[in-house]
């Protein structure tokens, strides 16, 4: 029998039943192992027994990246130090690294959720996997390849950048899925392009995570390397690392591992549910998770949840690619933007290619202005940027109520990466 890496129960109370099951044991093992929950708890006023329903959750406080930096660098930890057998951190780009600890437990269910993600794009073993992530403290290379070898695919753990060595792997191996962050693998479909590889590489699938990834930019890799399809792959270095859900190949919304972790999408300022199909920040209260347990941790993360059944007959719920982060809004003119809104406009937008950029400067007038800076399509004649750049500015002022100008520059002149893409430029005082 073909082995499975998907929840036993087919129902959506099935996962209820886990959900809460879960959630008395998390808040339990949280409380008694760890003091800086055990102190949180108590100044709520919430202990374990306390916790009998599925709604008991919103009685619980929450948990922000602040706490984990300043719990630097055990934040979280509810085992003994004999029980941890890995860890992990973020780039840390803004204060001290968030570190996450592991059981053994932890590792072997972070591969389980990770070789599901596999599962649910549709690979068998037969697949070889280029993984051009990277390796190190981070959880990306250690994660992808994790769930490639408890799958059971050939793994071939490239890392990121080095154009070269990519190349011949390509050729030499014949990968047929790529996993990269959506940048690395418009710098790698283009590179292929550029050297005439199409015909002979054997690229069908493309596994994205890190970073979100527009339907220009994907429709434009799987053209450059004949793929087939791509996916979106969810996940942060808190909540075990990418792994935690995939869209399948129906392509309607990201699967999430529900009997794993429970997510609230709230207002952020509010701090209250979002009403459904609104837009709200990802709060993750772990299932499982040993080591260092998510309780009501507040990720930044935004999107929405998709309501209804799947075609693929799967009871996981499903949400929206992540559509920005809550800190990585700015305001102009008093209009609160998140760059995925902007994102989502240029989506919609024929004769443009992927890239882009969000400048916002201050004028000798005191006003702020902003500029969106996109690349034309490849083999895109100059005569239309003026159309182009004139339907982007009105379904902006349209969508999101703020005027911005639009500058359409030559294909290929923003910067590639072979990691994430920077898209805001605040050049503000």
């Amino acid at each position: 029998m073909k082995q499975t890496f998907m929840p036993d129960t087919k129902t959506e109370e099935g996962l209820k039943t886990i959900q809460l099951e879960g959630l008395k044991w998390t808040v339990a093992h949280a409380y008694h192992g760890s003091d800086f929950y055990r102190r949180r708890f108590d100044e709520a006023g919430v202990k374990p027994e306390d916790i009998q329903s599925l709604d008991d959750l919103k009685r619980l406080p929450f948990v922000t990246a602040q706490d984990l930096q300043e719990q630097y660098p055990w934040p979280l930890r509810s085992v003994p130090f004999e029980k941890i057998v890995r860890l992990h951190a973020s780039s840390g780009t803004t204060g001290k690294r968030k570190v996450m600890i592991y059981t053994a437990q932890d590792v072997d269910d972070w591969a389980n959720m990770f070789a599901r993600c596999y599962e649910m794009a549709g690979l068998s073993r037969e697949d070889r996997i280029q993984i051009c992530v990277g390796y190190g403290v981070w959880t990306a290379g250690a994660g992808f390849q994790l769930g490639c070898e408890r799958f059971g695919a050939l793994a071939i753990p490239a890392g990121p950048g080095n154009l070269e060595m990519q190349m011949q792997f390509l050729e030499d191996f014949q990968p047929t899925v790529i996993c990269s962050t959506a940048s690395m693998g418009l710098l790698m479909a283009e590179e292929v392009d550029r050297r005439g590889l199409r015909d002979r590489i054997n690229v069908k699938k493309v596994i994205f995570g890190a970073e979100r990834s527009n339907d220009a930019m994907r429709n434009t890799i799987k053209k450059l390397l004949g793929a087939e399809q791509t996916f979106d792959i969810p996940g942060l270095t808190e909540l075990y690392g990418p792994g935690t859900g995939l869209d399948c190949e129906y392509h309607t919304g990201i699967h999430y591992w529900a009997d794993y972790y429970i997510m609230e999408l709230l207002d952020p300022e509010t701090l209250e549910p979002v009403a459904e199909g609104e837009v709200g920040e990802m709060v993750y209260t772990t299932l499982r998770k040993e080591g260092a347990p998510l309780i009501r941790y507040r990720s930044r993360d935004l999107t929405r949840r998709i309501p209804g059944s799947c075609p693929c007959g799967s009871p996981l719920p499903r949400h929206d690619r992540i559509l920005g982060r809550s800190d990585d809004m700015f305001i102009i003119r008093g209009v609160n933007i998140y760059p995925g809104h902007i994102d989502e406009i240029l989506s919609c937008q024929k004769g443009i290619g992927s890239e882009y950029q969000i400048h916002l400067n201050r004028g000798d007038d005191g006003k702020d202005y902003m500029t969106i800076r996109v690349e034309r399509a490849e083999g895109g004649s100059p005569e239309g940027d003026g159309k182009f750049a004139a339907a982007i500015e009105k379904n902006i002022r349209k969508d999101i109520l703020v005027s911005g100008a639009v500058e359409i520059v030559d294909y290929h002149s923003l910067p590639r990466t072979d990691r994430k893409s920077r898209r805001v430029f605040d050049n503000r005082d």
